[in-house]
């Protein structure tokens, strides 16, 4: 599926002209901003025991909405699915040496650099929340936290370099991208426009996050010891002081 756009300057006025059309449904929309208020306060709490519970239930969000967004990647609509932004290296290397030379190709959707941040990060996203669980739980051995730092410092990075990227293409294609991503439209012809917005698999997919929000803290343990209890590698330290 071609999603390029050359925006040419000059178009007679019977033609198809650029104008701002929707691309991002609202489940997208809603996924991207949840994604980013959960990753950002789950990384903040990550050192305090006192908002352990918060950290826990931040992450499980990610979880979740990650294997949310990987089934409308492929129910979804035109750009938020897959197929239409995933694409091999070549082309990925190609776009990235454009940018460099400020001679960018325009994307409707995901551009490849852009698309090859967002597969990362929901991978790490899955290994963070993988790893985390088993820390949780006293499952696994020590290395476990380890891997856990490591993928959300990766993530912190990859989200960072994802936001220049954003801020790059915005300046080169005199478009603002994190603007599109409240109002869902960019500029494109009236044939590129995404049909539906889905406002009702949004309201689902809040009304899932909320709800288990009500339900992790409604069913924490009144005793604070227990939402305040030690990582895995901090109760084998208090162990060999014994």
């Amino acid at each position: 599926m071609n999603t390029k756009s050359a925006l040419p300057d000059n178009i007679a006025p019977n033609e198809s002209a650029p104008r701002k059309i929707l691309v991002w449904d609202v489940p997208v929309r809603v996924f991207h901003w949840l994604m980013v208020l959960s990753f950002a306060g789950a990384y903040i709490t990550a050192e305090s025991e006192q908002w352990r519970l918060l950290h826990v239930t931040l992450g499980y969000t990610m979880a979740g909405l990650v294997a949310f967004r990987i089934l409308w990647g492929l129910l979804g609509t035109r750009y938020a699915r897959f197929s239409s932004f995933i694409r091999g290296p070549k082309i990925v290397a190609r776009y990235f040496v454009a940018m460099v030379r400020r001679r960018p190709e325009h994307y409707v959707g995901h551009n490849p650099v852009g698309a090859l941040a967002i597969i990362a990060m929901l991978g790490l996203t899955l290994a963070i929340a993988a790893s985390g669980w088993a820390i949780y739980n006293d499952i696994g051995a020590d290395w476990l936290e380890e891997v856990h730092e490591l993928a959300a410092n990766v993530m912190l990075a990859v989200v960072l370099m994802h936001i220049a990227g954003v801020l790059v293409a915005s300046w080169l294609h005199r478009e603002n991208l994190v603007g599109a991503m409240f109002s869902g439209r960019k500029a494109g012809t009236p044939d590129q426009a995404v049909r539906r917005a889905w406002r009702s698999v949004a309201v689902l997919l809040c009304a899932g996050v909320l709800g288990f929000w009500w339900w992790q803290w409604h069913g924490a343990p009144s005793d604070t010891s227990m939402l305040n209890r030690p990582t895995a590698s901090k109760t084998a330290d208090d162990h060999d002081r014994d």
